[in-house]
């Protein structure tokens, strides 16, 4: 526990309004309490120390003119519970969870805790999301960075701005999501390929396997047959996301609908309708149910208001295909 000093001072720093002080005497509690083999409260105690001291500033002012615009920093509000998965997906999660709050304790035994993290899967099927989910839980903010944008934009100078980023993981502690990220992480070997892609990869995979920072680096992609096999050894974990059972379809959409849930809402149609759907598509498709059942005054969503929405979805699904 703190010594009676220690609690004595942070108590007058609190009273005293001397904001520094009390957060440099809360991180040498922290410190104390690590010493002390008591490594989740010293996690805990410097997460609210670097949450509170962030609420004093703009996040998005530590990043150098040349990233903004590249870089979009966010403190999201989505928590594990928000998950629809199979439990072993759950499990993987709450592993990553689990091992960065207690990485000082691994790092006391000589291992490292998993945080450079390859996302594989189709479209809407929750990528994204999981970044969110793991910046809330670790209470550190999410850095997605615009890949497509990096590299058609600043043709030439990628490698770069690569370099710049991977600096500010060393500055700046957060989620770092590299969305879309086939379009730097392509095969090298592909006919395709230009010289200045091959320089971007390879610029890549030297940052990742150097990076020594307590930053969690995500990348996620749709298309994994795209990606360079070197990419993947680069990487302490693989998660594979496939579109919702019937199980989970089934949960998405109560979760949605929440109060607006009719309760004679019968089940048999709905499931044999939406299978094929992501988690996204099935999203979107309770909301446009709920915002028609608003404007109409209808007040709740049945089984039938959930089939027209799904039908419409698949109906500009099938346009935009025919085109």
């Amino acid at each position: 526990m703190a010594t009676a000093e220690q609690l004595k001072s942070l108590i007058r720093s609190h009273f005293n309004e001397e904001e520094e002080r009390f957060y440099t005497i809360a991180l040498q509690l922290a410190a104390h309490e690590a010493k002390q083999g008591h490594s989740a409260l010293a996690y805990d105690i410097r997460s609210i120390v670097d949450m509170e001291r962030k609420k004093q500033r703009p996040v998005l002012l530590k990043f150098p003119k040349e990233l903004q615009g590249l870089v979009l920093t966010e403190e999201p509000q989505i928590g594990r519970s928000s998950f629809v998965a199979s439990k072993q997906f759950i499990e993987r999660i709450n592993q990553v969870v689990l091992e960065y709050r207690q990485q000082e304790k691994l790092k006391s035994h000589g291992l490292l805790h998993r945080r450079k993290i390859l996302l594989i899967g189709p479209p809407g099927t929750g990528k994204t999301m999981t970044a969110k989910v793991l910046a809330h839980e670790l209470r550190i903010p999410l850095h997605t960075i615009q890949v497509d944008r990096l590299v058609t934009k600043f043709m030439g100078e990628t490698s770069a701005k690569l370099r710049q980023i991977f600096d500010m993981m060393q500055e700046e502690h957060g989620v770092y999501l590299f969305d879309e990220f086939d379009a730097i992480g392509g095969e090298r070997s592909l006919d395709n390929d230009v010289g200045e892609m091959r320089r971007v990869l390879n610029a890549f995979l030297q940052f990742i396997e150097q990076d020594t920072s307590d930053s969690m680096i995500i990348a996620a992609t749709n298309n994994p047959k795209l990606l360079d096999q070197a990419l993947f050894r680069r990487f302490d974990d693989v998660l594979y996301y496939k579109k919702p059972d019937e199980v989970q379809r089934k949960q998405l959409i109560e979760n949605v609908l929440g109060t607006f849930k009719a309760s004679n809402f019968t089940w048999n149609a709905v499931l044999k309708e939406s299978e094929g759907l992501s988690h996204a598509e099935i999203d979107h498709t309770c909301l446009d149910a709920i915002k028609n059942a608003i404007l109409t005054d209808t007040k709740k969503v049945n089984e039938q208001a959930v089939l027209e929405a799904i039908r419409n979805r698949q109906n500009t699904h099938k346009g935009l295909n025919e085109e």
